[in-house]
């Protein structure tokens, strides 16, 4: 009898069982599973390991398929200042079973600068711009990322980049539609004399260009426009990277810092911390509105341990100080949204004065240990009423008088080597002048967070710049090889608590700085701690090395004498 009528005979359960086996046969020599197992045992008797299931488990994972992101995921989060934001989280394909890769979010300038919005229309507008960037997420971005290798950084970028464009493109269709009905063209209201003028009206008219023949006031630049759900993506950007720093079993730094330099480097720097020591902005209780911040520059060469602990004493006297010379006590101290002492003042030497004071009484040298960066933020302050800034309340300054008294501080107080954002972007007079008249012993810094692609300022060495909105990591690399040697990292205080990424991020682009704020609240210590955990980390694997700078401390022209030397 021949086999196929053999098989004809059988039950049809034997039949459906033996076309199982068949196919089942052919899967297994089309994936070339026996050869797989024969080599697999083959590995575990030449090894002999203990635990037989653990070596064949991780045999086998270190040849399955790479992951694929599978969807993405927002939901609505606070951030440090109780502010509603949002949280993307990937997922990915891992051996056949989807997981919860990784998440992250970013922070926000939404609101920012939108400083006629209150109450209401700024906690709707807040909500509006959440709703959006979950939307975002949740729909258009989770379907064009499924299926994406979470390693290609820069395709990912690109991807949520063109997304972004075309977002603003139609932003910018929808309000040209509804300017060109509401903008159409009126009869100019024209008032033209109908006759010459009296003498009296000559004279009077006289007086009149007298008074306009004083220097124009340079109106204000166009404000940053901020797009609705744009937080989602610089949050699914570095969502994107945690993810494929952990598929690759690297650490965040490492991981950006193999995009960056295309490979992994084999030697590793940490950022100087710089910690902020006083805020005397807007908000705070006190009179004077100049000195949002006043940062603290440690001598090069301290491990981050060595800076905190330091600055911690520093700080502790500061306190003391404060608290024996006011009436009311430690009731005049309060901490401000980047963590850090805010006290009541009314002139800009009185922060100065305390901290010289506080280094004296616990012997550290101010210019030498340590030296002194000051946060202007001088565009907050501008009264554009009356032209002129309001450095403390009640007292106007103009551009030039501004100038002179910044020159008078750096000359008074030597330790004070850096400012940032001394002027508004378009004094730009102004900043050649402070500039030319303060030399080299004092660098002058622009934020450029929400102005990457701006034309540079005369006299700027520094920049600093911010992970926010829609900047992925990909930006990040861009801008800070397009600033090489002069960008300072830095935080913002409405990140989440449990976001630490930006010191990584500092590492792995090889920043020379990094701004993470005072020493209060857990969005901050969990940054520091971060920036202590990597330079620990890279120290036992004897790849930390310590850059030694030229005075002055920050941005020097002498960047090309630069020496590495290998940290102890």
């Amino acid at each position: 009898m021949s086999f196929q009528g053999s098989v004809n005979r059988l039950s049809k359960e034997e039949r459906d069982f033996y076309d199982i086996k068949n196919a089942a046969a052919e899967y297994y020599r089309v994936k070339r599973v026996p050869q797989e197992m024969e080599r697999a045992l083959n590995e575990l008797f030449l090894h002999k390991p203990d635990d037989v299931n653990g070596y064949l488990a991780n045999y086998f994972a270190s040849r399955s398929a790479p992951p694929m992101i599978s969807r993405l995921k927002a939901r609505e989060v606070y951030d440090a200042r109780g502010q509603p934001s949002i949280e993307a989280e990937v997922f990915c394909i891992v051996c056949n079973k989807e997981k919860s890769t990784s998440s992250a979010a970013v922070s926000s300038h939404f609101g920012l600068k939108d400083t006629l919005l209150e109450g209401k229309a700024y906690c709707q507008k807040r909500a509006d711009h959440v709703i959006s960037a979950i939307q975002w997420i949740n729909g258009p971005l989770n379907n064009m990322l499924k299926a994406q290798n979470p390693c290609d950084q820069s395709e990912v970028d690109h991807i949520l980049s063109n997304f972004f464009m075309a977002r603003c493109l139609e932003e910018q269709d929808s309000e040209n539609k509804g300017n060109g009905e509401s903008l159409l063209p009126s009869e100019p209201d024209l008032d033209l004399p109908s006759s010459p003028p009296s003498k009296d009206k000559k004279s009077a008219d006289k007086g009149k260009k007298s008074n306009m023949a004083e220097k124009p006031f340079p109106s204000a630049e166009a404000p940053e426009a901020v797009l609705p759900g744009s937080l989602a993506i610089g949050s699914v950007s570095l969502a994107v990277a945690k993810t494929g720093a952990q598929v690759q079993g690297s650490p965040l730094y490492k991981y950006i810092a193999a995009l960056k330099d295309r490979e992994a480097p084999t030697k590793f720097h940490v950022p100087i911390p710089l910690v902020t020591l006083l805020s005397c902005g807007k908000n705070s209780p006190g009179k004077l509105s100049l000195l949002e911040e006043v940062i603290l520059i440690p001598k090069t060469g301290q491990r981050a341990k060595q800076v905190i602990t330091m600055t911690l004493e520093l700080q502790k006297e500061m306190m003391r100080i404060i608290n024996t010379s006011t009436k009311a006590g430690a009731t005049q101290i309060s901490v401000s949204d980047n963590g850090a002492l805010t006290v009541s003042y009314e002139r800009p030497e009185q922060p100065l004065d305390l901290i010289t004071e506080a280094c004296t009484n616990i012997g550290l040298e101010l210019g030498a240990e340590i030296h002194l960066l000051l946060n202007c933020a001088a565009p907050k302050l501008m009264d554009y009423s009356k032209g002129k800034y309001e450095v403390s309340a009640g007292v106007l300054k103009s551009p030039d008088e501004l100038m002179d008294m910044y020159q008078n501080l750096i000359s008074k107080y030597s330790a004070v080597v850096a400012l940032i954002d001394p002027f508004r972007r378009e004094d730009t007079e102004q900043w050649g002048k402070l500039s030319r008249g303060i030399g080299g012993s004092c660098a002058l810094l622009s934020d450029i967070t929400y102005k990457s692609q701006a034309a540079p300022l005369p006299g700027v060495k520094g920049h600093i710049l911010k992970h926010m909105d829609e900047t992925t990591v990909s930006d990040l690399i861009h801008i800070t090889a397009e600033h090489e040697g002069s960008v300072l990292m830095g935080a913002e205080g409405s990140e989440l608590c449990n976001e630490t990424s930006l010191s990584d991020i500092a590492v792995g682009l090889g920043l020379d700085y990094v701004k993470l704020g005072g020493l209060s609240g857990a969005e901050r210590m969990n940054k520091y701690n971060r920036l202590i955990s990597i330079e620990e980390e890279l120290a036992l694997q004897g790849i930390l090395v310590s850059k030694e700078k030229h005075p002055p401390p920050l941005f020097t022209e002498n960047s090309s004498q630069e020496q590495s030397t290998t940290a102890q």
